[in-house]
């Protein structure tokens, strides 16, 4: 083993004389240069071809020895070993037990530092995680280490005036129209019932206390007092709504159905029942009436604060409209205003990714990937050159001018995101707070929007006021495109 000659090295008597004799020279009699020459890691350049770049990085066996000493030299002051006092292991032994161990790691931390520096120095940054291949496949414990490392590098993005950019931001005012419209899709939505003389129908609500019976016996769960029942809403199992059509205040109906056979309780699935039913009321529904009352249920003092919330909101909806088209609109002037090499890399992989989804959302049945192979088209692979000059350029302008998502507006984008799992958001936060896939998800259109604001400031942009409708026919002129 390697490491094991080396421990013997460690404690033999000194060999400069007898090395001189041989014809080789020491340690001690090479000068400082010759010595660092012979340890220093080498980077040697082997493509530099557009936006492409090879290297063969050679990395001294010696450096690997100065990491694993390292490694054992932290380490020993907590070694315990049969025969030693805590600490007193002799790094000769300590490399015989652990070195081989200690090596694998030394490799991995020297090769990705030797990385690193050559990034650091170059100012290169990789558009993908770059390949690296050790190419001495002989490698043996004493031998240099060689790998291969390719990548595509980032471009450089050349500077923009925005200053010429003009872009047209469309305005609406919130009319009395559009506020009594969401005034009445708020009444409609709100579904109160009156009294009624006659018997149940599909829409009505009916009020009854009920007992369910399987062979019988009833069973646990299957009664209930003064049950407000919407029919027709499918809140019972199917056939029991139907049942009580046709039933009036003071009518006592036994209702007959039958469990589903994949009912959640076992014990009741496939099972025949009959539920004993007397009903107290039956209503109609009605309209409820654009008043105080109906602003209180949605949380507002009266009718006044209701329609200045409901303002807010729409002025709101308008607004985000409304920069949503002048963003667009952006992005389209930045597409042709800038223009730089793509790293092929990028670019495939986007073009995959947009065929991938699009292919889905034309076959919603399929889920998973269990599909044949998905071709990007020139369609697909026109638009991925877009999203990723759109991509870099975005990012080029939020790191030269220190646009960054602060903490509090990360908080905020998983606090919206945890609202959609009712009664799990503890579970979201932290499965967000271990997935840095999903913190870049939620970051990301965040910093886009931030980086386009800051455009919006240099660019020329004029205001135009239109109608809702207007305002309408724009946004879905830009998604049919």
């Amino acid at each position: 083993m390697f490491l094991a000659g080396v421990a013997k090295l460690v404690d033999a008597p000194d060999l400069g004389s007898g090395a001189a004799r041989r014809g080789g020279s020491s340690p001690s009699t090479r000068t400082k240069d010759e010595r660092e020459d012979k340890d220093a890691m080498e980077v040697t350049e082997t493509l530099n071809e557009g936006l492409k770049r090879a290297y063969n990085i050679k990395v001294p066996a010696a450096e690997l020895d100065v990491k694993v000493n390292e490694k054992l030299t932290e380490a020993q002051p907590d070694i315990e070993m049969k025969g030693f006092r805590k600490g007193k292991v002799p790094m000769a032994l300590l490399k015989k037990q652990f070195g081989p161990r200690l090596l694998g790691e030394a490799m991995q931390e020297t090769v990705d530092g030797a990385m690193s520096k050559h990034f650091e120095e170059t100012g290169d940054r990789p558009a993908m995680q770059p390949d690296v291949k050790m190419t001495n496949e002989d490698w043996k414990e004493g031998d240099d280490i060689e790998v291969a490392m390719t990548y595509e590098r980032l471009p450089d993005v050349p500077e923009a005036d925005f200053s010429g950019v003009k872009l047209e931001k469309m305005v609406v005012k919130v009319s009395d129209e559009d506020l009594d419209e969401a005034l009445k899709n708020l009444a409609s939505s709100t579904k109160t019932f009156a009294d009624k003389d006659g018997a149940a129908e599909m829409g009505d609500q009916v009020t009854f206390d009920f007992l369910g019976k399987v062979d019988g016996e009833a069973f646990e769960g299957g009664a209930s007092e003064d049950f407000p029942l919407e029919l027709g809403s499918g809140q019972f199992i199917p056939g029991f709504e139907e049942g009580l059509v046709g039933v009036k205040v003071g009518d006592e109906k036994d209702v007959e159905v039958t469990f589903p056979e994949e009912y959640q309780a076992e014990h009741l699935a496939g099972k025949a029942a009959i539920f004993e039913c007397k009903v107290k009321a039956v209503k109609s529904p009605a309209e409820a009436e654009i008043d105080d009352e109906m602003a209180k249920q949605f949380g507002a003092e009266d009718l006044e604060a209701l329609k200045g919330q409901l303002t807010e909101r729409l002025g709101a909806e308008y607004a985000q409209a409304s920069r949503a088209i002048m963003k667009r609109s952006l992005l389209d002037e930045l597409d042709t205003l800038v223009k730089f090499d793509l790293p092929p890399s990028l670019v495939e992989a986007e073009a995959g990714q947009i065929a991938h989804q699009l292919w889905h959302e034309e076959n919603p049945d399929v889920e998973g990937h269990d599909h044949p192979e998905i071709e990007p088209t020139e369609e697909h692979n026109e638009l991925a050159e877009r999203r990723v000059r759109l991509g870099l350029l975005l990012a080029e302008l939020g790191q030269k001018n220190e646009i960054d998502v602060t903490d509090a507006e990360m908080s905020q984008a998983v606090m919206a995101q945890a609202r959609q799992y009712p009664g799990q958001e503890r579970e979201f936060f932290e499965f967000v707070q271990k997935n840095a896939q999903i913190q870049q998800q939620l970051r990301a259109p965040i910093f886009e929007d931030k980086v386009v604001d800051y455009i919006f400031e240099l660019a020329s942009v004029s205001e135009k006021e239109v109608t809702k409708d207007e305002l309408k026919e724009a946004v879905e002129a830009q998604d049919e495109d």
